[in-house]
């Protein structure tokens, strides 16, 4: 059963406390093509690994403030000491792997802004630019042959923390793919 809210609409079945039907309702699957937001969403992918997105959802505000609003100029400048201060940032997930891919995964994206124009143009093409929507019926994977070859291409280029699952996960939360499920009010919405 999909879960409500007071007026009644039809969610996907995950989006079961306030905070996820939020984030559910107004973000994800929303097609984003905005620099600074898919690399946002890219380091909470990454943060995620092995955790619930609702646990990341909390801390986002912190990771925001922690990570200078994700700002790819300014994370790839990172010192050994901002690095120390993260480590001890209780209010973001304190993993010294997924810190350090972070500030690595910033130079990395700057790389590809400067080969391509924007990370917009690059990861889009995965999906030829445009929303990939789950048909009626099927399931949700976990990976797809467009996450596998995303994800090989970024650790080609020196990503780390962005295996094919993840790379799924940062797909449908930036609306490269719709995953809606097919009684979801949002799943004409965000087409």
């Amino acid at each position: 059963m999909s879960p409500k809210s007071k007026t009644n609409l039809r969610r996907c079945h995950w989006a079961g406390s306030e905070l996820l039907i939020a984030y559910h309702d107004r973000e994800w699957g929303v097609p984003t093509h905005d620099d600074r937001t898919l690399f946002e969403f890219l380091i909470l992918e990454g943060a995620q690994a092995g955790l619930n997105w609702e646990i990341i959802l909390r801390k986002r505000e912190s990771y925001r403030a922690a990570f200078d609003n994700f700002d790819p100029r300014l994370v790839a400048k990172y010192d050994q000491r901002k690095l120390q201060k993260l480590l001890g940032d209780a209010g973001i997930i304190r993993n010294r792997l997924k810190i350090n891919s972070a500030v690595g995964n910033a130079g990395a994206f700057l790389e590809i802004q400067k080969e391509f124009g924007s990370f917009d143009e690059y990861v889009w093409a995965f999906v030829k630019g445009r929303t990939i929507k789950r048909k009626r019926g099927a399931a949700i994977q976990a990976k797809t042959a467009e996450s596998d070859a995303l994800s090989r291409d970024l650790i080609r280029r020196g990503f780390k923390f962005v295996g094919s699952t993840i790379c799924y996960s940062f797909m449908q939360a930036v609306g490269m793919v719709n995953d809606h499920e097919a009684s979801c009010f949002r799943y004409n919405q965000v087409a």
